[in-house]
């Protein structure tokens, strides 16, 4: 894609009050209030991506606007952090609405059901409930994208994307037999750590840092990337990666079976997350299935190099859906 053509594309960076948390939300496209407004042009479906963990809206920015242009700019490309996983800069507004304010806070918001019920949570308060929507998971996403549809299955989604989706055996995996040691049993010290080297280090540095390391990863950095380093956030990514590594265990195939029309599961091939025998596994036990293993070698981290490919891959499965819109 063109590089000029990409920054002509409009996103609205908002923080918003959801649930009790702090969250991040990056508006791809001119609609920056769905739920007010009642013109004519409003678009009537959103395509809303959920992230991996950690939760970090601003890495997906590139996937989001090749999407929306691929979709010939008809849709709203909408981003959510997790919960915790942004802290608004000092000279940011946090947004409220009367909804916001009136609900409860959600219990453990940072963990595994808490993440679930922040996202249907701002469903509620942000879109319009006749809104058509496009699930967009990636890895965790997935997880909670399916979680959504099993406790909301009123919910008016015409298509879900799990993009290499850890929805099962996550501390099984390779990287899993790795990270569920340090997540589940030396938490505490990471977060000492990351707290102690962290904390007192100058705004200036950690900018410094975080551009460099964003540019060896090829990830736009336009918006808010100081909660890379930000020990609040690390702290949350690491509390949400451990009950996931203890809860995500059993695939939940009576969800997949009911909604299984709606979903297009995508697999990589050199996947440590979410290893190739997992995509032969679920293959076989729904072979009537929209169940996609990559054949170009895109690694579980895509945004780093491939968000034009998945972006790709996604608007050409939207095809017969979004033309009758």
């Amino acid at each position: 894609m063109d590089s000029e053509l990409k920054e002509e594309i409009p996103v609205h960076e908002e923080f918003i009050l959801c649930g009790g948390a702090e969250t991040q939300v990056l508006k791809c496209g001119p609609w920056t209030d769905l739920f007010h407004d009642q013109s004519v042009k409003r678009p009537k479906l959103l395509i809303f991506i959920i992230p991996g963990n950690p939760g970090f809206s601003a890495f997906y920015v590139p996937f989001a606007k090749a999407l929306y242009s691929l979709t010939n700019r008809r849709f709203p490309v909408w981003t959510i952090s997790h919960a915790g996983h942004a802290v608004a800069p000092k000279d940011k507004k946090i947004l409220t609405t009367s909804e916001d304010s009136n609900a409860q806070e959600i219990k453990d918001i940072y963990g595994l059901n808490g993440q679930i019920e922040h996202k249907l949570a701002f469903l509620r308060t942000h879109v319009p409930k006749d809104m058509k929507l496009v699930l967009i998971g990636h890895s965790i996403g997935s997880y909670f994208t399916l979680q959504m549809l099993k406790r909301v299955p009123e919910l008016p989604v015409i298509r879900a994307f799990l993009l290499f989706p850890t929805i099962e055996r996550m501390s099984e995996s390779p990287n899993g037999r790795i990270a569920t040691p340090l997540l589940c049993w030396f938490r505490y010290v990471l977060y000492v750590t990351g707290y102690l080297l962290l904390k007192p280090c100058p705004e200036t540095i950690k900018s410094l840092l975080i551009r460099r390391g964003l540019q060896v990863m090829n990830l736009e950095n336009e918006f808010s990337p100081l909660n890379i380093l930000e020990p609040f956030c690390l702290a949350n990514a690491a509390y949400l990666g451990g009950q996931e590594m203890m809860e995500v265990v059993k695939r939940d195939d009576e969800t997949i079976k009911e909604h299984l029309c709606k979903l297009t599961f995508y697999y990589g091939t050199i996947d440590p997350w979410c290893p190739k025998e997992y995509y032969e596994d679920i293959k076989k036990d729904f072979p009537e299935g929209d169940i996609r293993l990559c054949e170009k070698n895109i690694p579980h981290a895509f945004i780093t190099h491939f968000n034009q490919e998945m972006a790709d891959m996604i608007a050409d499965s939207l095809k017969d859906d979004l033309s009758k819109m």
